[in-house]
């Protein structure tokens, strides 16, 4: 099997490498301004990456010294905006998605800003965000996937849908990452949610006595313990993402795995200018950088995640394989920050029996 590239979405936080494309990196967390005033520090997660030209391209036309700030994964992220909105750790922040960014407008961290959108991304704003505080950049929906060479060859029927999962043929069979540890574990929690309102739990502790297997990140479920992974895994069926078919690509030139349409929970990342920024015309700048075409056709190969500029072209291997689902599952994001904390200690309860 040809394997394209390890999968690393941007949305992923566990296992994800640190990556940054700049020419000065910052550290540790001091405020913007120590910074020149020629200086526009963007605060993002650890697995922030573009071309480098794509850098130098923004610092030629807007003049500024471009500094990018990691800062862990994007709850980790979220947490220290927070913690730090009265002297922010930046000018600009990307990288909150629509699980924490309902947290992070309540708390007053970022400045409203009404970018200028490319076609199609209206679909992803932020629901409750009337000031326009945050602009959607990016999107990937985690999704079950499957080893479509193991069923076949197994003489057994792939699954379709989560009440699936939980079904005895399927028995342990699914590998995944906890929702306390993870990003697309977090999702996935949320995905049953939206599925099985009050009675998810329920589902739970159907899916742990069918034998499924929790990992502390996604990629101990999918490189070690996936059948189709990096390693020498015993599971063909893993959560992951509805991009990672266009990254496991046979010899024939066909994808070996496919990801189930019915099973998947959107994530969307934003951008925004911090309140209270040292650099507000830097930090809008940044924004407008991060939705221009040139960075949004960087996106599927860079932080393996789709554009929300619904012009771009994609990649070959994506637009044949990456297929996105049409209805994901959802749950309105006033309802993700009031309900998240009770949400994952009742799975913590559900999961540790």
């Amino acid at each position: 099997m040809r394997y394209f590239r390890t999968i690393t979405p941007a949305l992923l936080a566990a296992g994800a490498l640190a990556l940054t494309a700049c020419s000065t990196v910052g550290g540790g967390d001091d405020s913007a301004s120590e910074q020149g005033s020629d200086t526009v520090v963007l605060v993002t997660h650890e697995s922030f990456a573009l071309p480098k030209k794509l850098q130098r391209q923004f610092e030629q036309e807007t003049g500024y010294d471009l500094v990018v700030r990691a800062a862990g994964d994007a709850g980790t992220l979220t947490n220290k905006l927070v913690l730090t909105k009265d002297k922010p750790l930046g000018d600009a922040a990307f990288g909150v998605d629509n699980t924490f960014a309902s947290r992070a407008l309540g708390e007053g961290v970022f400045a409203a800003y009404d970018a200028k959108l490319p076609e199609g991304a209206d679909q992803y704003r932020l629901a409750g965000d009337d000031d326009h505080a945050l602009s959607p950049v990016d999107n990937a929906s985690v999704c079950v996937n499957i080893d479509d060479g193991w069923f076949a060859g197994h003489d057994v029927p792939p699954p379709t849908s989560l009440d699936d999962l939980a079904r005895p043929e399927y028995a342990k069979l699914f590998v995944l990452p906890g929702a306390a540890t993870s990003s697309p574990g977090m999702a996935f929690l949320l995905a049953t949610v939206a599925e099985y309102g009050d009675d998810w739990p329920d589902y739970w502790q159907r899916l742990m006595d069918n034998g499924a297997l929790l990992t502390d990140g996604w990629s101990d479920a999918y490189q070690v313990d996936f059948t189709q992974g990096g390693g020498k895994g015993d599971r063909p069926i893993v959560l992951s993402y509805d991009s990672s078919p266009a990254f496991t690509i046979g010899d024939d030139g066909s994808s070996t795995t496919s990801a189930l349409l019915d099973t998947c929970f959107r994530q969307v990342e934003y951008a925004g200018v911090l309140a209270g920024a040292d650099n507000p015309d830097g930090a809008e700048a940044v924004v407008d950088f991060l939705l221009s075409p040139q960075v949004q056709a960087a996106l599927p190969d860079s932080m393996y995640v789709f554009p929300v500029d619904s012009t771009v072209e994609l990649p070959q291997e994506w637009a044949t394989y990456a297929k996105q689902p049409t209805d994901p599952l959802q749950v309105d994001p006033a309802d993700i920050a009031e309900h998240r904390d009770e949400w994952l200690r009742e799975w913590s309860d559900v999961t540790s029996r």
